[in-house]
């Protein structure tokens, strides 16, 4: 009977126990095994997030092989429509960086609460040509604003890159003929800058001052470079009377706004304030670039300052345009704010024959 029993149960389960006695049962019975454990727990490494990563990489590193795979063919078929492609994207990421460290200076003089002349001399230039792209570049933002008009944007850009596109977007080809093209326009005025002190000059009551007067500007005329300290020997004259900011007429004033690439199309007492605060941001900028020292300046760096003081630096070497800075500094950094006329001048004065050279 009681082998009867059991195979009863084996062979019907648990259908004839009580319920106390099947719940026992269950309780004491050992859990069964996972069908395929070893797989349970590498399912569990994978979440949605780290799909979604593999899939974005996997999507970035496609986009960037057909990327280069187009910029091969566009270099291999149209080799000059590559160039203004390639610089056009170089142009927006260095313009985004650029961006960014403005950000980064502005936060930092913000937190620091200093002033733009307590900047280092790569931070301040930074700001300072910022600010110039953007004064350019805001015109044409406001252009593409309706709808449809950035076709028109993209037009003027191709038929006239020098006026519309700032720095960042011009070729290497462009750059060159551009910056040859602007100092062209600026050196036109450099003929009346000297002409026009050397009559004021005939004029000048000290005759020691009169006699230096005139033999620098018949020096310059003559095709010579004049002595930083020849400069210096007048610099009383450009501090009131004739020479200083306040005396000068409004044709001079017109015409030194040209060397600085200041609009002359504005009234007089505005001319004067511009070129006055110009002139102060750039005596501020020389004595931070003398704090630093030219020898830590890149060749790149030493061009644009040469060229933002007078100086045509696409026609010179940059062990020239070091030696002719050291001579700027020479002059810019003992001058006093109220003599900040013979810097305008002096822009003039050692940049019209530099190396005996026309080309300065």
């Amino acid at each position: 009977m009681a082998r009867l029993g059991c195979g009863f149960v084996l062979r019907f389960g648990l259908a004839g126990l009580p319920v106390p006695a099947a719940s026992l049962y269950r309780t004491l019975r050992p859990p069964e095994p996972p069908p395929w454990p070893a797989l349970r727990p590498a399912v569990r490494q994978f979440s949605a997030k780290a799909n979604s990563k593999t899939v974005f990489s996997a999507l970035v590193s496609k986009a960037k092989y057909i990327n280069e795979k187009y910029e091969r063919y566009l270099e291999r078929t149209f080799p000059r429509f590559y160039v203004l492609y390639s610089t056009f994207f170089k142009g927006i990421q260095v313009f985004y960086a650029e961006v960014k460290e403005i950000r980064r200076i502005k936060a930092n003089m913000a937190h620091k609460n200093i002033q733009f002349y307590q900047l280092p001399y790569r931070e301040m230039e930074r700001l300072r040509q910022f600010r110039r792209d953007l004064i350019k570049a805001i015109p044409i933002g406001i252009l593409a604003l309706p709808p449809f008009a950035n076709y028109l944007v993209l037009l003027l850009m191709y038929l006239f890159p020098r006026q519309v596109l700032i720095r960042h977007f011009w070729t290497p080809k462009q750059q060159t003929e551009f910056l040859n093209a602007y100092h062209n326009t600026r050196k036109e005025a450099y003929a009346e800058v000297v002409d026009d002190l050397m009559h004021q000059s005939h004029f000048l009551a000290d005759p020691q001052l009169r006699k230096r007067m005139l033999h620098l500007c018949r020096k310059v005329q003559g095709g010579s470079h004049p002595d930083v300290i020849e400069l210096k020997a007048v610099r009383t004259l450009f501090e009131g009377h004739p020479f200083g900011i306040q005396k000068l007429s409004a044709q001079q004033v017109k015409v030194l706004s040209r060397v600085l690439f200041l609009t002359p199309r504005l009234p007089p007492f505005i001319l004067r304030y511009r070129l006055r605060t110009h002139l102060l941001e750039l005596s501020h900028l020389d004595r931070a670039m003398l704090k630093l020292g030219v020898r830590e300046l890149s060749d790149e760096e030493v061009q644009v300052a040469c060229y933002t003081r007078g100086l045509n630096s696409v026609h010179f070497s940059s062990l020239q345009c070091r030696l002719w800075l050291d001579q700027w500094l020479e002059l810019s950094c003992s001058l006093k704010d109220t003599e900040a006329s013979l810097l305008a001048h002096g822009m003039v004065l050692l940049s019209t024959n530099y190396l005996s050279s026309s080309k300065g």
